[in-house]
């Protein structure tokens, strides 16, 4: 389904919950805004593999271009995997994710990053993000949650990533290797054989998330 005003797709069950989160964002003086939300199997495997090719970067955990060929192919497997999910297991996939920011207190000509910076100190959604966590931990809230608000050395922190946790949670319950490994097979994703030998790693490291109650 298709959330106006916004331009992207979620699961209908979100719907309602987005409206009230952004009905309370404004309420507080923010405009509640969603950069990102559902994304398909196609456009993930368009971004892995422009990275494996070096037409997109590759940041090193301080979030600066990493140069690739000094890496080993595991390596540049893990470096992508901090930033960006591997194909088959977004929770972008799902329907029940979005990236939020707020627009209202960024300068004219300002281009959206998606980065730590922007929502801490004097980060324009540095006052949108403190304000969310207070939302995200308060009655009001109908089921999101930050999955990836800590660094536990797997997906670097991403702030502005919210998950819809009655939607969201049966489904990262039914992830596993073996339901992502036929879909792989008969992808053309680079670094494929890197990738499946170590794809048990893979989804307990960047996949798999502690319960939604202890990532708020």
């Amino acid at each position: 389904m298709t959330l106006e005003p916004w331009s992207c797709q979620v699961q209908p069950g979100l719907v309602t919950p987005v409206q009230e989160a952004a009905q309370a964002a404004e309420q507080a003086g923010f405009r509640f805004e969603i950069a990102s939300a559902f994304r398909s199997f196609e456009r993930q495997l368009a971004i892995w593999n422009a990275k494996v090719s070096g037409e997109r970067p590759v940041l090193n955990d301080s979030g600066e271009p990493l140069d690739i060929t000094r890496l080993s192919e595991r390596e540049l497997v893990w470096a992508i995997l901090r930033w960006s999910a591997l194909p088959g297991t977004s929770r972008h996939h799902w329907g029940t994710e979005l990236d939020v920011y707020d627009s209202s207190r960024f300068a004219p000509g300002y281009r959206l990053q998606l980065t730590v910076e922007e929502t801490r100190d004097q980060g324009p959604c540095a006052e949108f993000h403190a304000w969310l966590g207070e939302y995200l931990r308060s009655p009001d809230n109908p089921g999101f949650f930050r999955p990836y608000a800590e660094d536990r050395g797997g997906v670097a922190p991403e702030p502005w990533h919210l998950s819809y946790a009655p939607l969201a949670d049966p489904l990262a319950a039914k992830m596993t290797a073996e339901m992502v490994r036929p879909l792989l097979l008969s992808s053309d994703l680079s670094l494929k054989t890197t990738v499946l030998e170590n794809l048990e790693e893979i989804i307990d490291r960047f996949v798999r998330v502690p319960a939604h109650i202890d990532t708020r």
